[in-house]
């Protein structure tokens, strides 16, 4: 089988490059990557600067459009579709034209991953999400994922998520993200997973437990997904845990007993003597103080219910004798959720440079240079722990390698 690749959302080409880094022979054929509402597309921009740009079927290069605005059927055959999409309300309901068919709310970019799979069919699929993603929404937990499931099912797929820390797994970060691998039922691994019991391939047989290797699973709970994905909409909820396996719409999940690993410290990504830009000023650290502190603030709602907010203390500076925080795309702002490191070179407190944020996410350095410093932060604060899809993507080369 080749070893060929679709990259939707691709940001700045975190899966691409841990494919690459595996020099194992995976092509990517076509990626689309749009960002909605901006004047420059700062990471589509990038990630043509590393990897170059690719045709469709038609020769024509649509990877910086609005995805939804593509026709999949012109997208190259690829075995293996990979992206991380955001977490949203994937509720559905039936189309006016047909009872059989669905309507996802605009804008969500599952049923364009849906699509892709319907026009191209490929073999594998591996996806990335926050792990808010197994929850959500608050009001009936679990259904957006049970969505999910319930359409990878319908188009004859299986699934298997795990919840992963990547510092747990030697990473410099803190960032705990679902990766979800679906398989088509009549390849040779989906027939090989049929036979084997759910629990085996969550403690050691699955892609996910031979990736990210763990000592057990606590006991298995189980459910069976509806085969009418809108009264999955309506209906369902679960509570998923952080790992699990899905077969022709039976589900069964557990927690997993993590084999974790020694990470990559903060200290150990820092430059020392940093620009004096990325320096705290004086007069805006009483304001840093007072974020990253711990605070009680009494508070109303709209309909007059008084209550108590309350959050705990941030570090500050952030230490350097564990891996660091989860960036977020705010990351060199003037808020509580940014690193404040001490310099290596004079113990001065700053921000993370762009470089120490790219080897946070396991960038090269310098993959985004040429971009505004907010935008370099902002991109990485979306990107993926580009270790991570190294470690998947050693168990898809042998996945692969068995199928004819």
């Amino acid at each position: 089988m080749e070893k060929t690749i679709c990259e939707l959302f691709a940001g700045v080409g975190g899966f691409r490059l841990g494919f690459d880094r595996l020099e194992s022979g995976w092509e990517t054929k076509w990626f689309s990557q749009w960002e909605p509402g901006a004047k420059k597309q700062w990471a589509h921009d990038c990630y043509v600067g590393h990897f170059g740009e690719c045709a469709d079927l038609e020769g024509n290069y649509r990877t910086g459009d609005d995805i939804s605005t593509v026709a999949k059927s012109a997208v190259p055959d690829h075995t293996l579709l990979v992206g991380g999409f955001p977490c949203q309300d994937y509720s559905v309901a039936h189309t006016l034209a047909s009872s059989q068919g669905i309507e996802g709310k605009k804008g969500v970019l599952w049923w364009q991953i849906r699509d892709m799979l319907i026009a191209k069919k490929p073999a594998f699929c591996l996806l990335e999400n926050v792990d808010r993603l197994l929850k959500s929404p608050a009001k009936q937990r679990g259904r957006d994922f049970g969505i999910i499931l319930a359409c990878l099912a319908e188009l004859g797929y299986s699934a298997q998520w795990r919840v992963i820390n990547a510092a747990d797994y030697g990473a410099s970060q803190r960032r705990r993200r679902i990766f979800i691998f679906a398989y088509r039922d009549d390849t040779v691994y989906g027939r090989t997973m049929e036979k084997i019991a759910p629990d085996k391939i969550m403690g050691a047989e699955g892609l996910m437990a031979k990736a990210f290797p763990v000592y057990g699973i606590e006991p298995m709970k189980e459910t069976v997904l509806e085969r009418d994905i809108v009264t999955v909409s309506d209906k369902f909820a679960f509570g998923f845990e952080n790992t699990g396996v899905m077969h022709e719409g039976q589900v069964f999940t557990a927690r997993p007993v993590e084999k974790v690993e020694s990470p990559v410290l903060l200290g150990d990504i820092l430059q020392p003597f940093a620009d004096e830009s990325y320096f705290l000023t004086s007069d805006k650290l009483e304001k840093w103080v007072y974020l990253k502190g711990a605070k009680k603030i009494p508070r109303t709602t709209a309909g007059g219910h008084e209550y108590v907010f309350s959050e705990g203390p941030v570090a500050f500076p952030d230490p350097w004798d564990r891996p660091g925080r989860t960036m977020l795309t705010s990351e060199s702002t003037l808020n509580r959720s940014t690193h404040v490191v001490c310099d290596p070179g004079n113990g001065k407190l700053r921000l993370l440079t762009p470089v120490e944020a790219e080897r946070l996410q396991g960038f090269d350095d310098d993959w985004t240079a040429g971009m505004p410093d907010r935008m370099r932060y902002f991109c990485m604060g979306n990107a993926l722990v580009v270790s991570m899809i190294t470690r998947m993507g050693r168990v898809l080369d042998e996945i692969v390698a068995a199928e004819p």
